[in-house]
Parts: structure tokens; C-alpha cells; sequence
């Protein structure tokens, strides 16, 4: 009995995908569940598995082919006395030539922030040439997001400086103890993203966003947390995190991290969010002017903790400090709301013991 493969259903933000490389070509045979095909999309890589066992027997589209939702690309033959197709059968051809569409490799994890795993093999031309490759969809849709953003919302960014050393004395002191305890590491990001819901319950306004002439106020805070590959940026969402506990926050954090890197975040885990936090310290920035992401009306810029001088009761002290930058759409957010929300946010970093109530 044949069976086709058809695309998965799709989030109504997702009209179609580009076909990656095939993982089994015609007269293979497959088991049920195995994935033949990758489905790059806006957002996400999908899975294509297969319905049944049996012997793949047809390719409908090649690799590199942009397809809709429950669209047949592939055929199975199952049953005991499937015949494969003679060895001479050629192959389906690519839509566009094989040297344009990037091979996906493992890539291992940047110490402080794992990234996705899909890159590029061969990253850049050699010495005296020059090459060319389409973008990504994710790559492209990143783009159109961000000049839309540019171009849609009056973006202002102010910014503030928080003394680390209180959260660094913490986390020295409770990370071992947390990690036995709830099998996760201590980091940095929930203390952010408790501190942030805090001052999200202080000031909604910034958890609000406009559609046409309306505000839509939000009852949740639901936190994206951008990972950056070098595919394009990811902003997986933290449902509620405003109900979340410090490990919660944590081993969320870590699996989507993990599971991006094994392109295997969903698009419903990536759409939704009403707030987002962005870390360029893991790369080293020490300062800079993050970009919404819409319809979301504001975004925190993390950066690297560096040690500088600073005044301490008439006193010149070292200390571990962070620029933090809040991007808003003005449209919405004024200053005062926005400067008021960063300084709640500064102010709970440096007493941070409320932000780890229980380890």
C-alpha cells in the first residue's frame, strides 16, 4: 500500500517551508517515525517523519522546494513484498544548484549561551574569491522583522547601570546547593527574569502592546529569551514566568537551549511572547540599542559585567558592573514609565536575596 507524506499542519504566522536536504533518497527503506526531510520555515526547522515502515518510492518535491501546509512531498510503498525501484531511476534534481543551499553541521555550545546547531559548513570564501548563498528563511524573516520595527515603532532606548556584586555573592553562595537540589545550574537569567516580572507588576504598561488603536493590556508575563545561532535569532518563550520559580526558570532556559540546538523548538514555543531579554554580554558587548520584537512594546539589553570604578559612600570602590538597556516603542511607553521600570529593574539586581527566595 502506498502512503504519502504530507507537511505538517503550520501556526497561522507560517504560511510555507523550504525542503532541506533529504535524509533518504528513493528506494531506501525507512522506519515509521524516521525523519526524511527537514522543513526550514520562518521561525523554526520542523521534522518530516515517516507515516509508516516501508520503502520510500517517490520524491514529489526536491530538496530546496518551498511547500505549504499537508502538501505531499514524498510517497511509501510498505508492506512485506514492496519492491524498491530499479537502481537506474534518477534522482528528483534540486531547485536551485546544490552549492547555494548551506549543509547543517553540529556545532558545540558557546560557554555561557548554548546556540542552535545549524550552520553553515563551509562559513566564509577563500583567500582572493568571493561566494554567494540565499539567505535562511529564519535569516530573512529576522530581517523583515527588524526594518518593519525600525519602520512601524518609535523606538527610544534609555539606559542604567547595576552593581552585580550582590547577585555574584549569591550565586556563590547557593549554587552548589541548587544544583544538587534541582539539577540545573544557578545563572544569571533568573534573577533577570524575576526581576523584570516584578517591575512588569509595577509598571504593565510596558507588558502592553498596541493593535490599531487599541492597547491590549496583558495579565501574563510572557518572557522571550533571545539565543542567537548562525542561522538567525530565536526567541523562545518563558509561558507566565511571573508564576515560575528560580530552578523552573533555569531548566526552561537550558532545555530551550538545548532543544535549539537540536532544532526542535516549536513554533507555538515561539510565538506569544509580551516582553524579551536579550544578552549580548555573552559575546562581549558592553553596550548597545536592542530592537523590538513585535507587537511587543519593549526589550531589555543585557550586557558584560565588567569591573569598573565606582562611588560608594564617598568612597572609590571596584565593582562588577552591567550596562542594562530598555528599548520602547515611545508610541506607548512614556519615558517616565520606562525609565521608572529600569531603575525597579536595577533596584532589584542589587538586593537581589527576594529574587532567590527559596533554594
Amino acid at each position: 500500500m502506498k502512503l504519502e507524506v504530507r507537511v505538517p499542519t503550520l501556526s497561522d504566522s507560517v504560511a510555507s517551508g523550504t525542503l532541506l536536504p533529504w535524509r533518504k533518497q528513493v528506494g531506501e527503506a525507512v522506519t515509521r517515525d524516521e525523519t526524511l526531510v527537514d522543513l526550514e520555515t520562518d521561525k523554526v526547522i520542523l521534522e518530516i517523519p515517516a507515516p509508516a515502515s516501508g520503502t520510500l518510492v517517490e520524491l514529489r518535491q526536491p530538496e530546496g522546494a518551498v511547500v505549504k501546509a499537508d502538501e505531499v512531498v514524498a510517497v511509501i510503498e510498505t508492506g512485506e513484498n514492496t519492491v524498491p525501484p530499479v537502481a537506474a531511476e534518477k534522482p528528483v534534481q534540486p531547485a536551485v544548484p546544490a552549492a547555494a543551499v548551506p549543509t547543517l553541521a553540529a556545532v558545540p555550545p558557546a560557554p555561557a549561551m548554548p546556540l542552535p546547531a545549524a550552520t553553515p559548513a563551509a562559513a566564509s570564501a577563500t583567500p582572493g574569491t568571493s561566494r554567494r548563498e540565499p539567505m535562511s528563511r529564519l535569516r530573512s524573516r529576522v530581517a523583515e522583522r527588524l526594518v518593519a520595527a525600525q519602520h512601524t515603532a518609535a523606538m527610544l532606548t534609555t539606559f542604567n547601570e547595576v552593581n552585580m556584586q550582590p547577585v555574584n555573592e549569591l550565586r556563590q553562595r547557593f549554587k552548589a546547593e541548587f544544583e544538587v537540589k534541582h539539577g540545573v545550574k544557578l545563572g544569571y537569567m533568573s534573577f533577570f527574569v524575576r526581576a523584570v516580572c516584578q517591575a512588569l507588576q509595577q509598571f504593565p504598561i510596558v507588558n502592553a502592546a498596541i493593535d490599531g488603536t487599541d492597547i491590549v493590556w496583558q495579565g501574563d508575563a510572557d518572557i522571550g529569551i533571545a539565543i542567537s545561532s548562525p542561522r538567525g535569532l530565536v526567541v523562545p518563550i518563558l509561558r507566565r514566568a511571573q508564576t515560575l520559580s528560580s530552578a523552573e526558570i533555569e531548566a526552561a532556559i537550558a532545555d530551550f537551549a538545548r532543544r535549539a540546538r537540536e532544532a526542535k523548538l516549536t513554533l507555538e514555543e515561539l510565538s506569544g511572547g509580551t516582553f524579551s531579554i536579550t544578552n549580548g554580554g555573552v559575546f562581549g558587548s558592553l553596550l548597545s540599542t536592542p530592537i523590538l520584537n513585535p507587537p511587543q512594546s519593549a526589550i531589555l539589553g543585557m550586557h558584560t559585567i565588567q569591573e569598573r570604578p565606582v562611588a560608594e559612600n564617598g568612597q572609590v570602590v571596584i565593582r562588577p558592573m552591567m550596562y542594562l538597556a530598555l528599548t520602547y516603542d515611545h508610541r506607548l511607553i512614556d519615558g517616565r514609565d520606562a525609565v521608572q521600570f529600569l531603575v525597579a529593574v536595577k533596584a532589584a539586581l542589587e538586593a537581589p536575596d527576594a529574587l532567590l527566595p527559596a533554594v
